[in-house]
């Protein structure tokens, strides 16, 4: 069997109130309609078509290849949506599925028994369907005595008998593909709202005799359509809730998932823990027995087996294994530790290498830097790299010591074993083991305290 999907993302999405069109805005870390490329993909689409209308041009920027697009010049409703497909897939055989672009949690799987249902039934529709206890809003689907759908009611048109019914319409299909077309061609707009709706269609089949049958969900977000910031934060919860489990099934360890935030193509190996308001974005990759938080955020970083990093944030980063970051730690892109690092706190790193067993444990600022193996720089050590046009490298070599109150005027070589003493500024190069001091002889001036303070004293008087 053929799967084809049409994805509407035509809307505008006025009641989000935004600037970003409504399919684009993002849950756990990818845009709405993103997610539901991957489900149908993942449902085996061999052909995905997109409906654009409003914000098309972004829609395609974002989505690229991986789909085919048709544009929806008026949104003149669902049905008319689809129908845009008809030149490219209207000969087609096979099955569709059409979905919305703004339900990102519709799971693959779901998709597949809704498909498998469908095939096996010779069904010409079947519709996704989900049972609320409150079912207010919604159109209900009603069966017949075979269990297959008769018809679905909106819900401003229900009888008493037919608003008691708590099984709904999701919005979600799967037809014959020809048969799809073929109904569409005879829909009419004779509504108050002068629309071509794809619910119509199943009125349509069942007047043609076909069998329309219903998947009932037993996952109730999957009904979720976003069409403001209430739904998006709710459906971010959701999401979040599924990637939690997913992790904790894998033998990651999250003490609080409810205040745990992980976007979807984050990877985390087993035996990690991740504590209380962590946040793991992007394309994060943690490795096996690692710590994490509290309190931090990892963007695009990888972190090797036993890692750990707690109050501190790091992105487009490399942590080594065994390596140690915070608390209160920024590692700015292009930061690179080996193995058994120290970043501690209040230092910041910023297209920086440290090679193992280095260590810069307090209030230094290290950036366009190359770091040996077994450095210790100390505290408020600074690499001046920016002369307000240019930037440029200091490279420290394996076992050097790097005093505190240490200013490295690059471009500077310190070389292997050297050591550099506190409160020094270097603007030349340091040759391996030797002793750098640059700073004048202390002078202590007998009773020279007391007249400074006199003189301050009597200047503030005078102001006064």
């Amino acid at each position: 069997m053929k799967v084809m999907a049409i994805v509407l993302a035509a809307g505008q999405g006025k009641r989000m109130k935004s600037k970003l069109y409504k399919v684009l805005h993002p849950v756990s870390g990818r845009p709405m309609v993103g997610h539901v490329l991957d489900t149908v993909k993942e449902a085996s689409s061999e052909r995905t078509v997109v409906v654009v209308g409003h914000g098309a041009e972004m829609v395609k920027s974002y989505l690229g290849d991986a789909a085919e697009y048709v544009l929806q010049e008026q949104q003149l409703g669902t049905g008319h949506a689809v129908l845009q497909a008809a030149p490219l897939l209207g000969t087609e055989e096979g099955t569709t599925i059409v979905i919305c672009g703004d339900t990102p949690l519709v799971q693959s799987s779901t998709l597949h028994a809704m498909l498998k249902l469908h095939a096996d039934s010779g069904a010409a529709a079947t519709i996704l369907s989900a049972s609320f206890e409150n079912p207010a809003g919604y159109g209900r689907i009603i069966r017949g005595e075979d269990g297959t759908v008769q018809r679905i009611v909106e819900h401003k048109d229900c009888s008493a008998e037919e608003a008691a019914v708590q099984e709904i319409n999701t919005g979600t299909y799967c037809f014959d593909n020809r048969k799809l077309f073929d109904a569409l061609g005879r829909v009419t707009n004779e509504n108050t709202q002068g629309e071509y709706y794809l619910t119509d269609v199943i009125g349509l089949l069942k007047e043609a005799g076909e069998i329309v049958q219903g998947y009932c969900t037993d996952d109730t977000a999957e009904a979720i359509g976003v069409n403001d910031r209430v739904a998006l934060a709710e459906a971010e919860r959701y999401m979040r809730e599924r990637i939690n489990r997913k992790h904790l099934l894998n033998g990651v360890t999250i003490i609080d998932p409810a205040n745990t935030y992980i976007e979807v193509s984050v990877q985390i190996g087993s035996d990690t823990i991740v504590y209380p308001g962590t946040v793991l974005r992007g394309a994060t990759i943690i490795g096996e027995d690692c710590v994490i938080g509290p309190a931090a955020e990892v963007v695009d970083t990888v972190m090797h087996n036993g890692a750990s990093i707690k109050y501190s944030t790091a992105a487009e980063s490399v942590i080594g294994e065994e390596s140690a970051v915070g608390p209160y730690a920024n590692l700015r892109p292009g930061s690179q530790l080996g193995r058994a690092c120290k970043v501690g706190d209040f230092v910041e790193l910023k297209n920086a290498s440290l090679d193992d067993g280095s260590k810069v444990s307090h209030l230094s600022y290290i950036g366009d830097a190359v770091v040996g193996k077994d450095v210790n720089i100390g505290c408020g050590a600074i690499t001046v790299n920016y002369d307000g046009f240019n930037k440029a490298v200091t490279e420290i070599g394996d076992g050097a010591f790097i005093g505190s109150n240490v200013n490295l005027i690059a471009p500077v070589k310190v070389g292997n074993g050297s050591y550099v003493v506190a409160g020094t500024t270097i603007t030349h190069d340091v040759p391996d083991g030797d002793l750098a001091i640059a700073r004048e002889r202390q002078v202590n001036k007998p009773g020279y305290a007391d007249k400074i303070r006199a003189r301050a004293k009597a200047k503030k008087e005078r102001t006064e």
